[in-house]
């Protein structure tokens, strides 16, 4: 059975519920800033090839950061959940060892010895 800490797992909401909101606000802030760019580069020029210049640097160069940041954020979340499983199989093995007899721990951490 494992036990719980109750702000442990408060401080991972948190957490989650800060990695949802400021993606959404670089998501939003992404949108807003390409539809500035699209507004002043149709009042600027007058050619499609002009705008879609324009415009498709800026949305390269914005997609690229709102990427990583998102990537960054998946990234960091999947390292949690695999750090909070080998915590748990740690847990479990230590709980397994407390459980066998002296003479076969020993036999056991002889056979296996640390590297």
């Amino acid at each position: 059975m494992t036990v719980k800490d109750p702000e442990q797992d408060a401080g991972k909401e948190a957490t989650d519920q800060m990695r949802v909101k400021y993606g959404y606000y670089i998501i939003l802030a992404g949108f807003l800033l390409v539809g500035l760019v699209f507004v002043a580069a149709v009042a600027k020029w007058n050619t499609a090839g002009d705008v879609t210049a324009v415009v498709g640097s800026v949305t390269s160069l914005i997609g690229t950061v709102v990427g990583a940041f998102l990537g960054v954020q998946v990234g960091s979340q999947g390292k949690e959940k695999a750090e909070d499983a080998r915590k748990a199989a740690e847990n479990k093995a230590l709980r397994f060892a407390a459980a066998l007899p002296p003479g076969t721990a020993e036999r056991i951490m002889k056979a296996f010895p640390e590297d």
